[in-house]
């Protein structure tokens, strides 16, 4: 696997000294409007950018000293980028929030005004694209999103900026995401599509991938819920074959859950002994910020990152002390 200087050289912006990913993501839009209004229970429209964009700024801000880098989008949060501490690198969203709900398959989409060389312009030391993506879609389906990535893989290959794929699963009969049911299809759902991403057409640098379980039907996890999807022995057991089914480093994703959770999901990927070379975590650090800011403004919030938040962001990068250099995948040494 080629990569070229000028990649390597923005994946070490992103990564601290061992070559890890402990990046913080604060690049939630319609679901962070969404969050913040029913705590503030209002309309979303009465949720303005500038009280988006002073989120962001005091979430980056305050994190991301205690971050390798941090993931922002373009469309509120700009300002933020300007906050965030020097040791940080910044990855830079190009899709649109949410997906296409007009027609079948949770399809993507680009945010209109950006391209990847407008996003290195901006001082971005990655692309980052989100797609809902399930191996159990029509092949149709899937098909238009393969095309998507191949597409965006080799624009980031042209301007040479490290190309980050999030893809997270759903069931396309719509059932729920958190349930038991789906929680007993997630590992196969994971990790056929690591190995289709790993693929050399995407051009694909590093996957940002969802854990291979769901730790609250894992018998004997921390945050058990009383119904097993799941052994502990057999949690682990997927952890290592997602892992091993990876032909690019990965990065484990926090997915919305809570810092408990994700948290117990770190500890199982390291007992089961992955490669994985960090995360890039965002609600599971500040998503329990967002009623103290409802209620109390940007101050109140800034107190309670200080204190809650970077106890969060710490447990986290406690929980990755056996991540490996995403360097080691590529055979590359850690500078360029």
């Amino acid at each position: 696997m080629q990569l070229s200087e000028g990649k390597i050289k923005h994946l070490n912006a992103l990564s601290n000294e061992k070559g890890v990913i402990a990046a913080a993501a604060m690049d939630q839009r319609g679901s962070l409007r969404k969050a913040i209004a029913t705590a503030k229970g209002v309309p979303e429209e009465q949720i303005s950018d500038e009280m988006m964009s002073e989120f962001k700024v005091a979430v980056t801000k305050i994190l991301t000293p205690h971050a390798s880098a941090i993931l922002l989008d373009p469309e509120f949060g700009i300002p933020a980028t300007k906050a965030r501490a020097r040791n940080a690198g910044l990855l830079l969203a190009y899709e649109e929030s949410g997906y296409d709900n007009t027609k079948p398959g949770r399809l993507p989409d680009l945010l209109p005004h950006l391209s990847v060389k407008r996003i290195k312009d901006m001082g971005a030391d990655a692309v980052k694209i989100l797609i809902y993506y399930t191996p159990f879609e029509s092949s149709d389906i899937n098909d238009i999103k393969h095309a998507f990535i191949e597409r965006i893989g080799a624009e980031c290959e042209t301007y040479e900026i490290p190309f980050f794929l999030e893809f997270v699963g759903y069931d396309p009969q719509g059932g729920d995401e958190k349930g038991f049911d789906f929680a007993k299809k997630k590992p196969e759902v994971v990790i056929k599509s690591m190995e289709e991403f790993g693929k050399p057409q995407y051009k694909v640098d590093v996957l940002k991938v969802e854990v291979p379980v769901n730790a609250e039907f894992v018998e004997g996890s921390s945050v058990f819920k009383g119904k097993s999807a799941y052994t502990r022995k057999e949690a682990l057991e997927w952890y290592r074959r997602a892992s091993d089914v990876a032909q690019k480093p990965f990065i484990y994703l926090s997915a919305g859950v809570g810092n408990v959770q994700f948290v117990e999901s770190l500890h199982m990927a390291a007992e089961a002994g992955t490669d994985f070379s960090g995360v890039l975590c965002g609600r599971a650090t500040w998503k329990d910020g967002v009623p103290v800011y409802a209620k109390g403004g940007v101050r109140a919030l800034e107190e309670w990152l200080q204190d809650k938040g970077v106890k969060n962001i710490n447990a986290v990068n406690d929980a990755i002390q056996s991540a490996k250099p995403w360097h080691a995948k590529y055979g590359v040494a850690a500078t360029a």
